[in-house]
């Protein structure tokens, strides 16, 4: 899910630049309730000390690659397909520690891919590092699982996608892309949407066995059809970008430790699909590309 909201972020070690440091004045607005603390340690040390084992790994995630976890406010979301969702913040804390430890782990292996994907290469124009996770939980409902903002990922204790370790990694990559998607200018709905549009005009009388082809992701809404082309659900198109980051994601994991895919590579399905990796994988991740050519 996608929406657009300035915010500073901070970055750490190469391979990517520097970036606006998250400040102490944002970071109160996540971890609220300590106003006499001059640093981000303290906010973590007092919003998290109802649950030190969540605390520590809270602060692992800060000094390590500047990701700060706290919470989302109380709101009524406007869920498109989803309808209205009341969301209430929710610390990751107790029963719900395991989602920070996901999370967690979910942002070592993201920055080890990168790190393994890019040695000895420039580092492609896309952030991974320095990120604020807003944790909330949905009333009544499992949706949205997530949703990006510029720079940040709000992150829902109750989503249906955030039920494992592979389920939220893959949600956190998703989110993720939307950032870097609004940081290049709102780019997939400049440069993928004529050919987005072509194909749900196409398949408009078969939209599952038509889609199939199209689809980066065998993720499906329950009653409706692949997310990547769900419509009523903001500017689609962006579900669809993200979708294809996720499944670039796993097929370069996939060469890197295997040296060959599972399945046969995205790109090599409708001249489409091979439009749209070429195109993603050029403006994104410098054009590496470990699969080979088709």
């Amino acid at each position: 899910m996608y929406r657009v909201v300035a915010m500073a972020v901070i970055a750490l070690a190469t391979p990517v630049a520097a970036a606006p440091a998250i400040d102490l004045t944002l970071a109160k607005t996540v971890l609220p309730g300590a106003d006499d603390c001059g640093d981000v340690e303290c906010l973590i040390g007092r919003a998290y000390r109802a649950d030190p084992k969540a605390g520590q790994l809270a602060l692992a995630m800060w000094t390590t690659g500047g990701d700060l976890a706290g919470v989302g406010a109380d709101e009524l979301l406007d869920g498109g397909y989803r309808g209205k969702i009341r969301l209430v913040s929710q610390l990751p804390i107790k029963r719900y520690r395991r989602h920070l430890a996901w999370v967690s782990e979910a942002t070592r292996s993201i920055d080890k891919f990168f790190t393994e994907a890019f040695a000895g290469l420039p580092p492609p124009h896309y952030r991974w590092r320095g990120l604020t996770f807003r944790f909330v939980r949905s009333l009544q409902k499992r949706t949205p699982s997530a949703y990006a903002t510029s720079w940040a990922i709000t992150y829902n204790v109750e989503g249906s996608l955030l039920t494992s370790a592979a389920g939220v990694r893959e949600t956190v990559f998703h989110e993720l892309f939307h950032n870097n998607d609004e940081d290049h200018g709102d780019w997939s709905a400049i440069h993928l949407q004529t050919d987005y549009d072509a194909i749900l005009a196409a398949c408009r009388r078969r939209p599952i066995s038509c889609l199939t082809p199209y689809a980066p992701s065998a993720t499906m809404v329950r009653g409706g059809t692949y997310y990547a082309f769900q419509q009523n659900n903001g500017d689609s198109v962006h579900e669809y970008a993200a979708e294809l980051a996720v499944r670039y994601d796993k097929e370069q994991r996939e060469m890197l430790a295997a040296g060959k895919l599972k399945q046969p590579a995205f790109k090599c399905g409708p001249a489409e699909n091979a439009r749209a990796w070429k195109a993603l994988v050029d403006e994104f991740f410098g054009g590496q590309d470990l699969v080979p050519a088709c």
